[in-house]
């Protein structure tokens, strides 16, 4: 099986490296028969030194001029070569557990993907109470976390990718996209649950609890909107890192 890791990236020069190495130690802690792996960074218009560290950590790195999160994952999933995707952010750790349970998931067939449940490397308490209610839906609604999905590279291309018309909630869009196409072949759509996918924590110390509260609150009040643009959407889109 070859695995295409895909990393969207827009000024991620502090927490790439990181990233990458994670990537590299959980694929080496995972080696198995007949595995292989490519990790693909799609540089979304950074203007840090965002594509030279993917490259020193010897990623390939393809380029998504327009700033947006779906974009740049379909951009990194053009250009993969896998029979599997697996969709990780930048700012994340991908530990050897979480990997080998997908890996897993995988090889006993059934499957056509699926995400994992999160936790961030730092949670107060307002963001740990936020973390356990997504688990709660993510495992209830089988929808993945943007920072973890994984698909049949050829389930993505039939579903059309994350739609390019969402700056946000583009992975539960998916989630349900998939579940469309498994449920007529028998496949299904999973969420693991065993070891969580670390995730960082670090728009808990930048943005302030009325910042994060303001945005959801647009977001409840006007989700078509809000989604459909990033222009609200400023803990994904500013430069604030």
């Amino acid at each position: 099986m070859r695995l295409s890791i895909v990393i969207p990236a827009f000024n991620e020069e502090k927490l790439l490296r990181s990233c990458l190495r994670s990537v590299q130690a959980a694929l080496a802690a995972c080696a198995r028969p007949g595995l292989s792996a490519e990790v693909i960074v799609c540089d979304n218009n950074s203007t840090d030194a965002t594509p030279e560290i993917a490259r020193q950590e010897g990623a390939a790195v393809v380029f998504e001029p327009h700033n947006q999160i779906s974009r740049a994952r379909n951009a990194g999933a053009r250009a993969a070569a896998g029979e599997w995707l697996l969709f990780i952010d930048a700012d994340s750790l991908l530990r050897p557990g979480t990997l080998g349970a997908m890996l897993d998931a995988i090889a006993a067939g059934g499957c056509a993907g699926g995400g994992c449940v999160i936790e961030f490397d730092v949670m107060p308490r307002h963001v740990a109470a936020v973390v356990l209610f997504w688990n709660l839906l993510s495992r209830a609604f089988r929808w993945a976390a943007g920072s973890f999905v994984f698909c049949r590279a050829d389930a993505f291309r039939e579903v059309g990718g994350f739609s390019q018309d969402l700056y946000a909630a583009e992975e539960i869009g998916l989630s349900m996209a998939l579940h469309r196409w498994a449920r007529p072949r028998g496949l299904a759509f999973t969420v693991l649950h065993g070891v969580p996918h670390m995730s960082s924590g670090r728009k808990a110390s930048l943005y302030s609890v009325r910042e994060i509260l303001g945005m959801l609150l647009r977001l409840a009040l006007s989700p078509r909107k809000m989604l459909g643009s990033r222009d609200g959407l400023f803990m994904f889109y500013d430069r604030r890192r």
